[in-house]
Protein backbone atom coordinates (compact mmCIF):
# COMPACT_ATOMS: atom_id res chain seq x y z
CA UNK A 1 0.00 0.00 0.00
CA UNK A 2 1.60 3.08 -1.16
CA UNK A 3 1.62 5.79 1.62
CA UNK A 4 2.48 9.45 1.69
CA UNK A 5 3.56 12.47 3.17
CA UNK A 6 1.79 15.81 2.96
CA UNK A 7 3.26 19.15 3.89
CA UNK A 8 1.30 21.65 5.42
CA UNK A 9 2.01 25.52 6.95
CA UNK A 10 0.00 25.86 10.19
CA UNK A 11 -1.28 29.46 11.02
CA UNK A 12 1.33 30.65 12.84
CA UNK A 13 3.75 29.81 10.01
CA UNK A 14 5.34 27.01 11.64
CA UNK A 15 5.28 23.75 8.70
CA UNK A 16 4.89 20.20 9.75
CA UNK A 17 4.84 16.84 7.80
CA UNK A 18 2.27 14.39 8.13
CA UNK A 19 1.89 11.36 7.14
CA UNK A 20 -0.67 9.42 5.61
CA UNK A 21 -0.38 5.66 4.83
CA UNK A 22 -2.29 5.62 1.67
CA UNK A 23 -2.48 8.64 -1.28
CA UNK A 24 -6.34 8.13 -0.24
CA UNK A 25 -5.11 12.36 1.13
CA UNK A 26 -5.18 13.46 -2.60
CA UNK A 27 -8.57 13.42 -2.97
CA UNK A 28 -9.27 15.04 -0.16
CA UNK A 29 -6.41 17.89 -0.07
CA UNK A 30 -5.10 19.90 -3.26
CA UNK A 31 -1.63 21.78 -3.02
CA UNK A 32 -0.94 25.36 -2.91
CA UNK A 33 -4.75 25.74 -1.06
CA UNK A 34 -5.33 27.16 1.75
CA UNK A 35 -8.35 25.61 4.11
CA UNK A 36 -10.11 27.40 6.92
CA UNK A 37 -8.75 25.15 10.57
CA UNK A 38 -12.01 23.18 11.15
CA UNK A 39 -12.68 21.57 7.52
CA UNK A 40 -8.71 21.24 7.18
CA UNK A 41 -9.26 19.16 10.39
CA UNK A 42 -12.46 17.53 8.98
CA UNK A 43 -10.84 16.78 5.18
CA UNK A 44 -7.62 15.43 6.88
CA UNK A 45 -10.03 13.01 9.70
CA UNK A 46 -11.80 11.74 6.90
CA UNK A 47 -9.18 11.04 4.38
CA UNK A 48 -7.13 9.61 7.41
CA UNK A 49 -9.95 7.54 8.32
CA UNK A 50 -10.35 6.13 4.85
CA UNK A 51 -7.02 5.23 4.90
CA UNK A 52 -6.51 3.67 7.71
CA UNK A 53 -9.67 1.10 6.92
CA UNK A 54 -7.84 0.54 3.61
CA UNK A 55 -5.11 -0.96 5.92
CA UNK A 56 -7.63 -2.76 8.17
CA UNK A 57 -9.22 -4.26 4.80
CA UNK A 58 -5.36 -5.22 3.23
CA UNK A 59 -4.12 -6.11 6.86
CA UNK A 60 -6.66 -6.93 9.14
CA UNK A 61 -5.78 -3.84 11.29
CA UNK A 62 -6.41 -0.57 11.16
CA UNK A 63 -3.39 1.70 11.17
CA UNK A 64 -2.45 3.16 14.15
CA UNK A 65 -0.13 5.80 12.20
CA UNK A 66 -2.88 7.15 10.88
CA UNK A 67 -4.61 7.62 14.51
CA UNK A 68 -1.89 9.18 15.70
CA UNK A 69 -1.75 11.68 12.96
CA UNK A 70 -4.90 12.51 13.23
CA UNK A 71 -4.42 13.00 17.13
CA UNK A 72 -1.37 15.32 16.45
CA UNK A 73 -3.64 17.19 13.90
CA UNK A 74 -6.07 17.66 16.58
CA UNK A 75 -3.35 19.12 19.12
CA UNK A 76 -1.62 21.54 16.83
CA UNK A 77 -4.99 22.68 15.10
CA UNK A 78 -6.35 23.12 18.97
CA UNK A 79 -4.01 25.37 19.20
CA UNK A 80 -5.54 28.10 16.81
CA UNK A 81 -9.33 27.39 17.92
CA UNK A 82 -9.90 30.96 18.95
CA UNK A 83 -8.75 32.46 15.60
CA UNK A 84 -11.34 32.99 13.25
CA UNK A 85 -9.48 33.11 10.02
CA UNK A 86 -7.45 31.04 10.96
CA UNK A 87 -6.19 28.82 7.93
CA UNK A 88 -3.89 25.82 7.22
CA UNK A 89 -1.74 25.63 3.81
CA UNK A 90 -1.03 22.58 1.93
CA UNK A 91 2.33 22.69 0.36
CA UNK A 92 3.31 19.57 -0.86
CA UNK A 93 2.11 15.73 -1.08
CA UNK A 94 4.92 13.34 -1.94
CA UNK A 95 4.07 11.60 -3.63
CA UNK A 96 2.45 13.40 -6.23
CA UNK A 97 -0.76 11.87 -8.03
CA UNK A 98 0.27 10.13 -10.92
CA UNK A 99 3.97 9.39 -9.61
CA UNK A 100 4.30 5.53 -8.69
CA UNK A 101 6.45 4.97 -5.99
Amino acid sequence: MPEMTFTVRWPDGSVADCYSPSLVMHDHLLVGESYPLAEFVYRTNTALDLASERVRAKYGFECTSARQQQSEIAVVASRFAAAPDARVEVLAMVPPLGVNP
